[in-house]
């Protein structure tokens, strides 16, 4: 899911080849199941080998890691370690979501349906254990590095960043900004020409760049505040949020009354009344703001 920073987070269109001898540390799980996602066949069928194993994760990291390497970008691929537990509700969200996916691909199948079977398809999409280590493997073969994150790759590939031992944090998640990355890309690895979901739209995908310090300065806030504006909304630690409150009335909340705790009492939920929360949920989202500095 991710934090929804869009509409309040201001992004620069890059150039992959401006981005030439530059290191990126790459949130591998996130690229992989973008590569998992689009790499299908018309009725959502994955690539697959001759002993059934899904393979589209591969052939996208194949093929795009090269295209990288070739305009003299060094990738550094971060894998997940062992989620954190404070992520347990959204990962059982996300298994019932591909659960419910993966029944309504089996009836668009039965209709013919082949735009909504592609679509449930995607949906549907899922880690095995043999794709991470097939695609260290590949990455061993090909020659280049990979990291075993402790936890959240996305975070271990922030504070590579933030320590300088990259030039930049890949991924698809504006978490990284939360987590502290001073540069973030987003659309290096799946850049391209993109259909909307359900819409016979066509969009052009391009590599964006967010830098940390010019979203402070344009938001007018502080890190800290950044991810208070976070809990708000819902991230993988609460990705409840306050239901209803989008990235600009959060922004707004977090810039009047200063942080979380004090914006808390102005907020009404759907039935006008004001939102308070017990101290076992305020102790939650304090949790949650911890783990987003750690």
């Amino acid at each position: 899911m991710g934090v929804n920073l869009r509409g309040i987070v201001p992004k620069t269109v890059v150039k992959l080849e401006d981005l030439s001898g530059k290191t990126v540390a790459i949130d591998a799980f996130n690229t992989l199941y973008q590569f998992l996602a689009i790499i299908r066949q018309l009725d959502g069928t994955p690539l697959k080998d001759d002993t059934g194993k899904v393979t589209s994760h591969l052939s996208g990291l194949l093929y795009r890691t090269s295209n990288l390497v070739e305009l003299g970008i060094k990738p550094i691929y971060v894998f997940d370690g062992a989620p954190p537990v404070l992520k347990a509700e959204e990962i059982q969200r996300r298994r019932q979501v591909k659960v419910e996916a993966a029944a309504h691909y089996e009836k668009a199948i039965a209709k013919g349906d082949m735009a909504k079977a592609r679509m449930f398809a995607q949906a549907a999409t899922s880690m095995k254990d043999y794709m991470k280590d097939d695609s260290q493997r590949l990455l061993d073969l090909m020659g280049l590095p990979w990291i075993q994150a402790p936890s959240e790759g996305e975070a271990q590939a922030a504070h590579m960043t933030r320590r300088g031992d990259a030039d930049y944090c890949a991924s698809q998640d504006y978490d990284s900004l939360l987590f502290g990355a001073p540069m973030l890309l987003r659309n290096v690895t799946v850049s391209g020409r993109r259909k909307l979901p359900r819409k016979n739209v066509y969009i052009d995908v391009v590599p964006e760049l967010f830098v940390l310090d010019k979203v402070l300065k344009e938001c007018g806030i502080t890190y800290e505040q950044l991810i208070d504006v976070g809990i708000l909304i819902g991230t993988d630690f609460n990705p409840d949020g306050v239901k209803g409150l989008g990235p600009k009335t959060a922004l707004k909340l977090i810039k009047e009354h200063g942080t979380l705790e004090n914006a808390l009492p102005h907020i009404k939920n759907a039935e006008g009344k004001r939102l308070l929360r017990s101290p076992c949920e305020e102790s939650s989202g304090k949790n949650a703001r911890r783990h987003q500095r750690a």
